[in-house]
């Protein structure tokens, strides 16, 4: 059996972090879907702006759409609403076959808005109209400042990507947003199935501490979050209040892996596919891993509803002076502003390549 066909059978879902014009193009999804069992993917800024930076496939898009007097920032929503309706419509079977549970493509909103709830309810609103497809999720950050603007994104049914968590409380926070939501609609008598992932960054932890513990403690933190995070999930799932709500007709948020590309160039490039696979989640990975667990991961022992050792190996982590409950609010924090920075990038590289088009007239 192949590797991934084997997670797959484990109960989790492998998504591609990755989605250009050229994968569409050349009919690189399709072989992933065919050949990896790959059931849905994420994107992000940075990847929309090397595929501009690295070739021409969205040139004419760009001066196009600069012809009618767009913004940037508008160039930018309509080049990538227009790869991802490309790729639903691809995960399309997948999401009849699974009943929405699986086959979905992911949108986020407009960093520069991580401090705005309103603005960002109001654009996750017209994203999602825009998007035109029911298997698009928004991405919105679990901030504070995001947390009422999921509640009320899932109040309104939209669904959504709770993007820029890294610990099990930040988790549990915006776990607690979707259940206002949906509580909500079952007391307006609305239907309560809105589909939504929350997704746990995990390699950064690694990153973060590298060079300040232990040689034994080498990354092993992001893994030790990682479970700590799925006891919560698994907690919450069996809670009367989810039974509750699973009653009436509600989905479960599915607890999304994301940052699971090794950073450490020493680390085995599968290992956190590998630690983090377990029923009921996702992993989200970029091409490179992908392919290599497709090549030579391995499906082991899964991962405990207990969270296993989680809270030993955050223990020792403690005594090396690492707080890591400060730590997860700084890499949001870190998330955050990297996720703006990167924005900024796009608008800045659209406006350039704009002005190069220009000038070959």
């Amino acid at each position: 059996m192949k590797r991934t066909q084997a997670l797959h059978d484990a109960g989790q879902s492998i998504w591609l972090d990755n989605i250009t014009r050229t994968l569409l193009d050349r009919g690189i999804l399709d072989r992933y879907i065919a050949r990896y069992s790959v059931t849905g993917l994420t994107s992000n800024p940075t990847i929309l702006d090397n595929a501009i930076k690295e070739g021409t496939d969205y040139d004419a898009d760009i001066a196009a759409r600069k012809a009618t007097g767009a913004s940037d920032e508008e160039v930018v929503f309509e080049l990538a609403l227009a790869d991802l309706r490309r790729a639903a419509d691809k995960f399309a079977p997948i999401y009849a076959r699974t009943d929405g549970v699986d086959g979905w493509v992911s949108l986020e909103v407009s960093p520069l808005l991580a401090h705005n709830a309103q603005s960002t309810i109001e654009e996750a609103t017209a994203l999602c109209r825009k998007g035109a497809r029911g298997n698009l999720f928004i991405k919105i950050p679990g901030t504070d400042e995001g947390l009422p603007a999921i509640e009320e994104c899932i109040y309104s049914r939209i669904p959504v990507n709770v993007t820029l968590l890294f610990s099990a409380e930040q988790y549990e926070a915006a776990a607690e947003a979707y259940l206002r939501g949906v509580e909500r609609r079952i007391q307006a008598g609305k239907n309560p199935a809105v589909a939504s992932v929350a997704s746990l960054f995990v390699s950064r932890w690694d990153k973060a501490v590298a060079g300040r513990v232990p040689e034994e403690l080498r990354d092993r933190l992001g893994i030790a979050v990682a479970k700590q995070a799925y006891r919560a999930y698994r907690e919450l799932l069996d809670s009367p209040r989810w039974g509750r709500l699973a009653n009436e007709g509600a989905r479960p948020q599915r607890l999304l892996w994301a940052s699971t590309s090794v950073k450490d160039p020493k680390a085995p490039d599968v290992l956190y596919v590998n630690a983090l696979a377990a029923p009921l989640t996702i992993n989200t990975m970029p091409e490179h891993t992908l392919e290599a667990f497709a090549d030579h991961g391995e499906v082991g022992e899964l991962l405990p509803a207990d969270g296993g050792d989680a809270d030993e190996v955050i223990a020792a982590f403690a005594k090396a002076d690492i707080d890591t409950e400060s730590l997860a609010d700084e890499l949001q924090q870190e998330g955050a502003e990297a996720f703006v920075a990167s924005w900024k990038d796009l608008l800045a590289r659209v406006g350039s390549r704009h002005e190069q088009l220009s000038g070959m007239r």
